[in-house]
C-alpha cells in the first residue's frame, strides 16, 4: 500500500492515539513504544535502526541540535514529537536518535 499526503496523516494520528504514554522508560523501551513503528520498518522512508553509515552521514550534515528539532518540530512525513509521548526533553529525543543509530 502506497501512502499519499492525504494518508500520511491519517495513519500518523491513528498510531499517535494508540501510543502508550510511559513514565521514565529506558531508551529501548521508548524506542519501541514510539519510534520502531516507522524506523524498524522504513515506513514512509524513515531512516532504519541500525543503518549505522546512513545515521552518522545524517548526524555529520545536520548535527544532533538539527535533528533533536527536526523530531520535535515535525515535518514531511513524522508527526511532531515523533510519537514520543514520553519524550520532554532535548536528551530524551537525542537519546532515541542515538539508539536508532547504533
Amino acid at each position: 500500500m502506497k501512502f499519499n499526503k492525504v494518508m500520511a496523516p491519517l495513519f500518523a494520528t491513528l498510531i499517535l492515539s494508540s501510543v502508550p504514554v510511559l513514565g521514565n522508560a529506558d531508551v529501548a523501551t521508548r524506542y519501541e513504544a514510539s519510534c520502531a513503528t516507522c524506523h524498524s520498518s522504513g515506513a514512509f522512508n524513515a531512516p532504519q535502526k541500525g543503518d549505522t553509515q546512513y545515521w552518522q552521514k545524517l548526524k555529520a550534515q545536520k548535527g544532533m541540535p538539527a535533528l533533536v528539532e527536526s523530531v520535535r518540530a515535525g515535518g514531511k512525513q513524522m508527526p511532531a514529537g515523533g510519537l514520543c509521548g514520553d519524550c520532554k526533553t532535548s536528551k530524551d529525543y537525542a537519546d532515541l536518535i542515538e539508539y536508532m543509530s547504533k
